[in-house]
């Protein structure tokens, strides 16, 4: 099930959806006129679980191309935004979690050329999350040296607190797509929040996919543009530290909770590793692509 929250014009609430056949389906309304209880917001539908993922992909199975007035409508008539618009808690990010990244990082970025041994982790605060098409900022007084990463997003469902590898997708509730915005000149003593915290540093969706539809996160192909040029191509097959891997490394100090998101790195072919340097400025488009998944599309914006 592909799981979206939408706004049907700019004053109303966001709300929880399903792509359904082109509609968005509105599922609190949908239950409410089918007699089933769900909640209105991405966040509280994920609290429930599986539970609500199988009672939702059946009501709108028995209710294929009929839906109740007032339930369903063109995708093409309503606003999508990030999936989940204000997480409870930083975003996980993961550095340095592809081969070919990790040897060009050594080349500009001063990180070490030898392989992790163990995931890179750092975080991106809430307000760095921006939904489908809206604006990534350029405050060209902080940084000129603006960057791109694309990465597959895993989405917790239950809590995760020490658990194996082999029990770790089993507290995966789905996947996005997120765009891992870079001030490569931001870093601060080999911090990395404030160059990938700030403000629209982290585009996210279109939607959740629920992890039913995708058994296995290590095989879908992701790639980036700006204005319309290739820049990333790879698969998730090519990451050193898989899903599962994440899942356990981080619930083993860190305990993760329904709705927490994990940006699992990014393939080779970033700005900062090309010979010259790119970066992006105002006025450019970036956009992004999960299979599976969906596309991204964002402009930059001086501020």
């Amino acid at each position: 099930m592909k799981l979206v929250t939408y706004r049907r014009h700019i004053e109303a609430a966001a709300r929880l959806g399903a792509i359904w056949d082109g509609r968005v389906v509105d599922l609190a309304k949908l239950g409410a006129a089918t007699g089933v209880d769900l909640p209105s917001t991405m966040l509280e539908f994920i609290d429930l679980g599986a539970d609500a993922v199988a009672v939702a992909s059946q009501m709108l199975a028995d209710a294929g191309e009929r839906f109740p007035l007032g339930t369903a409508l063109p995708l093409a008539d309503v606003k999508l935004l990030a999936p989940i618009p204000r997480p409870r808690k930083n975003i996980f990010g993961i550095g340095l979690n592809y081969t070919e990244h990790v040897a060009e990082s050594a080349q500009s970025l001063d990180t070490s050329p030898e392989l992790p041994r163990q995931p890179v982790i750092f975080s991106k605060p809430p307000t760095t999350v921006i939904g489908p098409d809206e604006p990534i900022r350029h405050d060209g007084a902080i940084t000129q040296q603006l960057d791109w990463e694309v990465e597959l997003a895993a989405i917790i469902g239950t809590t995760a607190k020490r658990v194996a590898r082999e029990d770790a997708l089993a507290h995966v509730f789905g996947y996005s797509l997120v765009i891992d915005m870079s001030a490569r000149d931001n870093r601060r003593a080999g911090q990395w929040i404030y160059s990938k915290g700030q403000d629209s540093y982290a585009p996210m969706g279109p939607c959740i996919v629920t992890a039913d539809e995708i058994p296995d996160p290590q095989t879908l192909d992701l790639a980036l543009w700006v204005n319309g040029v290739e820049k990333q191509r790879s698969n998730t097959a090519y990451m050193l530290f898989k899903v599962d891997e994440l899942v356990a490394d981080i619930s083993a100090g860190i305990t993760l909770e329904p709705g927490d998101i994990i940006a699992t790195g990014t393939p080779a072919g970033v700005g900062a590793g090309r010979t010259p340097q790119e970066w992006v400025w105002p006025g450019d488009v970036i956009e992004a692509e999960l299979q599976g998944i969906g596309r991204l599309r964002h402009p930059v914006i001086k501020v």
